[in-house]
């Protein structure tokens, strides 16, 4: 009776280099390029080309604090995007396309900007 072998990889195939200044090959750079649920938008406007990474994989993270009414708001602009408008994103998608859109009107508009706007408001 012959045993049936099962190849296991080795910590070689596992794990490779990073910090040395080969390319990587064209395999290992197909799968880290990220793939966007939307393609992006042909040229436009400076602000325009702002976008928010979307659906992909994300490796950084940030802890933000909240009232109990900002999270209430934020649930509610959820459900009513899913509710009106048939789009269906989680609560982080949702902050980071707020994000992307309020850094872009900052990076067009400067001092004319919400952004100043709203943080030089002395409430």
């Amino acid at each position: 009776m012959a045993t049936r072998r099962v190849r296991v990889p080795a910590a070689d195939d596992l794990f490779r280099r990073t910090s040395d200044g080969a390319a990587p090959s064209a395999a290992a750079e197909a799968k880290a390029r990220p793939v966007h649920a939307v393609p992006e938008p042909a040229e436009e406007a400076p602000a325009a080309k702002k976008r928010s990474s979307g659906r992909v994989r994300h490796d950084e993270k940030m802890t933000v604090y909240i009232t109990s009414e900002e999270l209430l708001d934020l649930e509610h602009a959820r459900l009513n995007l899913r509710a009106k408008h048939s789009i269906a994103v989680d609560r982080g998608r949702l902050v980071r396309e707020a994000l992307a859109i309020v850094l872009a009107d900052l990076e067009e508009y400067g001092d004319d900007s919400a952004l100043v706007h709203r943080l030089a408001d002395p409430r």
